[in-house]
């Protein structure tokens, strides 16, 4: 038997659970870092999706270069600019809690823009596309 009164050798059973460790905070560097690359796929995958469809309804449309435009000289650098306050953070600050609010706004924003962008620059497409 071991001390924990488990003879396999196991952390818990339900007689004697595991003692629970103390929640670790996050750092807040590491977790803008993920929601801006999960967003950048969403609104990657989105974006092909809304492309796709459109291509085939709009023949002729300029949206996939418009859409490559706004990706490279708009998305990537408002993610750069948005998490670079994230980056200037130090150690003791990347765990501070007084930043949940910022963080929370800053999230918000990252996926408003992944999953709202590409129906707007469809639309936008659709309109000028329209126009002609």
């Amino acid at each position: 038997m071991t001390p924990n009164g488990n003879r396999h050798g196991r952390t818990g059973t339900a007689l004697h659970p595991a003692p629970r460790r103390a929640a670790q905070p996050r750092d807040w560097r590491k977790r803008i870092s993920d929601n801006l690359a999960y967003g950048l796929l969403v609104y990657t995958g989105l974006q092909i999706f809304v492309t796709m469809k459109q291509l085939k309804e709009l023949s002729g449309t300029m949206l996939p270069y418009m859409a490559l435009i706004v990706l490279v000289g708009g998305i990537i650098p408002a993610a750069r600019m948005l998490e670079r306050h994230w980056d200037k953070l130090d150690d003791i600050h990347a765990f501070d809690p007084a930043e949940a609010p910022r963080f929370a706004r800053d999230r918000a924003i990252i996926w408003a823009a992944a999953i709202g962008l590409p129906f707007l620059l469809a639309l936008i497409a659709k309109a000028l596309h329209s126009l002609t």
